[in-house]
């Protein structure tokens, strides 16, 4: 069948979005192996991974994410805006602040216009929701009810890290350095991400505080690799700057495909406030 898709990118984090709100979503595909063969960037249109735009029960609009290597992710906060500002900009929802059912519960975001331009969307700001700290909603192996906080994981070969784990519906483990861009990601990235202890794998963060209020990032996602950006990571990765005394709650964070603002505030909630961009749209046969 022939399907239409756009595709959009949150600070160079590219997702392939298709609208199954308009239309009935076929019963018989197994979008996990659609999602491999779309998003690889050879033989297919290439991405991060492939959202899809559904109706929900209980919320305004439900989101599915496939990453790159067919596997369903939780969430995705560069994704969630890239989907919000698609279901606005396409009259899917005509409210500038809803609710979209994940797999890791409700996110709401809101649009952020620019009213020298006509009225266009020029950033969204998200509630993440609230961070989750226990083992057992990282998941992790171990206590499920201790906290990681600066801990130390070992390697098989015998490399060591100290790291704190964040759950933002999605795991997270976050390393400090002090210079983040000689940091050898591609060589750690994946040995975390299968680390034992993480029974679901998990997304890695390589964080290099540069003040109280502005970190550098580069961040390995689960089932896809190094990223431009992450904006579940960058949200765990201020929840485990402010935890280490490294940050302020209300951070600047530098990704390399762009720049993210993350709060966590007073309500327990982190708010992420970023961009989402169109980059092309056409018809694929799934």
């Amino acid at each position: 069948m022939e399907v239409s898709f756009i595709k959009m990118h949150g600070i160079g984090n590219d997702f392939i979005i298709m609208d199954f709100y308009s239309r009935a979503l076929p019963e018989d595909l197994n979008f996990d192996e659609v999602a491999k063969k779309l998003c690889d960037r050879h033989f297919g249109i290439g991405a991060d991974g492939l959202i899809l735009i559904l109706p929900s029960e209980i919320y305004d609009l439900r989101m599915r994410i496939f990453n790159s290597d067919g596997s369903e992710a939780q969430m995705c906060g560069n994704g969630i805006r890239c989907f919000a500002k698609f279901a606005y900009e396409n009259t899917l929802i005509r409210k500038n602040k809803f609710s979209v059912e994940t797999l890791a519960g409700e996110i709401i975001p809101e649009l952020i216009f620019d009213e020298q331009k006509t009225g266009s969307v020029k950033g969204i700001r998200v509630d993440m929701g609230k961070p989750h700290l226990m083992k057992k909603d990282i998941p992790m192996i171990g206590n499920p009810d201790r906290q990681v906080i600066n801990e130390t994981i070992s390697l098989e070969n015998g490399q060591y890290f100290r790291v704190t784990c964040v759950s933002m519906g999605n795991p997270h483990c976050i390393i400090f350095t002090e210079d983040v861009e000689s940091f050898p990601v591609t060589e750690i990235g994946p040995v975390m991400e299968n680390h034992h202890l993480f029974p679901e794998k998990t997304n890695v963060e390589f964080v290099q505080p540069l003040n109280d209020h502005e970190i550098k990032l580069r961040v390995w996602e689960r089932g896809v690799g190094e990223t431009m950006a992450c904006g579940t990571g960058a949200s765990a990765a201020v929840v485990a700057g402010v935890l280490n005394k490294r940050i302020k709650n209300r951070a600047v964070v530098y990704l390399k495909g762009g720049n993210l603002k993350i709060e966590w505030t007073n309500d327990e909630h982190v708010y992420m406030t970023g961009p989402a961009e169109a980059a092309f749209s056409g018809i694929v046969s799934i």
